[in-house]
């Protein structure tokens, strides 16, 4: 089969490899109809996240038809199913708590010991994600093979097009929990940082689960127009004090809940992040979390700070007092995908969440080492890309 493989920063290649075949009797293979590319990629892209291997293969958001399923799998050959980038058992504690994200079992044996020195427990199972979470070929490929099929797929009704429910897979549920964690109370004010693909559902989710306000951060125009469709207020940093900004539309309290949906490649000229950018390149960090020393420092005493942004290792200057001192409730981690697709599907279905405005670009998948470089070099034009394995290139 066809598939999109790393072999180093900046070079990502669709060759030619070994389909994938039922390993497990729970295990199902899936002929993927559409895949996309998320901002996390481009983490892999950059070379920031450890354990690369040359030749895996990327992707984690991707849907498809079943067309192997082993013994165990509750699968049906021919079904549409979107699968969560989260590998998840079903069984173990933490899955039986519904934390699906850190699912004991999803990560094999033989490559739990780096995340267990590195974390201190072991990361989840992920799908084209590093070895770190387990090593799994991913999605943005022609065939996948999917672990645990009888615990993570959601199979899509016929006649529903893949645009719109594609994103069941990742940023959809992550936009949602982002907001999820907040616990938003009738009347709060919600500021997200980064109105990438996560931060711009992360905002039309605020104001499903009741916010009255929405402040949606960053500095490409098109992605702030994005967010005032669903009625954000926007704020561009490049040209206004961000803390200033947010005092003055809060009335010097801050907002409730802050959402950091940047992650570890932060960007800006500001003092903290310059001296961010120096630290990694001289590895003495690996992160730069300037976007959440903003968000920690912005929040209201006992707000919320909710963090779906990636981060991978240590960061410097971290504002720990003010976090303490100002009494802020965090909430963190990658998505608990499974717990809430049922409900996100039926929204989409009955009309309350777009999901297409988002895309604009479509793709063969052997045009995905291109799609790439657009996603990370035009981030004000590109907002997403999806791939097609079956598309013929124009």
């Amino acid at each position: 089969m066809r598939a999109l493989t790393w072999h180093g920063k900046h070079d990502v290649r669709v060759e030619t490899v070994d389909d994938p075949g039922i390993v497990n009797p729970r295990d199902a293979v899936i002929k993927v109809t559409s895949t996309a590319i998320c901002g996390s990629d481009l983490h892999l892209y950059d070379n920031y996240i450890p354990s690369m291997m040359k030749g895996d293969i990327l992707g984690h958001e991707f849907m498809g038809e079943v067309v192997e399923i082993g013994p165990k799998s509750t699968l049906k050959l021919g079904e549409r199913v979107v699968v969560p980038f989260t590998i998840a058992c079903g069984s173990c504690y933490h899955c039986g708590k519904q934390q699906f994200s850190a699912c004991d079992n999803g990560n094999p044996a033989e490559n739990q010991d780096a995340g267990e020195k590195l974390y201190g427990q072991t990361m989840s199972g992920l799908f084209g994600y590093s070895h770190l979470t387990g090593g799994y070929a991913g999605g943005q490929a022609e065939y996948v093979r999917v672990p645990f099929s009888d615990v993570g797929p959601i199979v899509i009704p016929d006649g529903v097009d893949d645009d719109k429910v594609l994103f069941l897979s990742d940023i959809l549920p992550t936009g949602w929990m982002a907001a999820e964690n907040c616990d938003i109370a009738p009347g709060d004010t919600v500021a997200v940082w980064g109105c990438g693909p996560v931060g711009l559902f992360a905002v039309q989710s605020a104001f499903l689960l009741g916010a009255e306000r929405v402040i949606a951060i960053d500095h490409f125009d098109n992605r702030l127009a994005l967010a005032k469709r669903f009625g954000a207020e926007t704020i561009n940093y490049k040209t206004t004090d961000v803390a200033m900004a947010l005092r003055e539309l809060t009335g010097g309290v801050g907002p409730d809940a802050c959402i950091d949906a940047v992650g570890l490649e932060a960007h800006g000229l500001t003092a903290d992040n310059v001296y961010d950018q120096i630290k990694v390149s001289s590895f003495m960090a690996t992160d730069r979390p300037h976007a959440l020393r903003q968000a920690i420092m912005a929040c209201r005493k006992g707000g919320k700070l909710s963090i779906p942004g990636v981060y991978g290792g240590f960061v410097d200057k971290f504002p720990i007092g003010a976090l303490m001192e100002k009494g802020l409730q965090v909430k963190t981690g990658q998505t608990h995908v499974q717990r809430n697709l049922p409900a996100l599907l039926t929204a989409i279905l009955d009309g309350k969440i777009d999901t297409t405005f988002l895309i604009s670009h479509r793709m063969p998948l052997e045009a995905a080492a291109e799609a790439y470089k657009l996603f990370k070099e035009e981030q004000d034009r590109v907002t997403k890309v999806v791939l097609k394995p079956g598309m013929v290139a124009a």
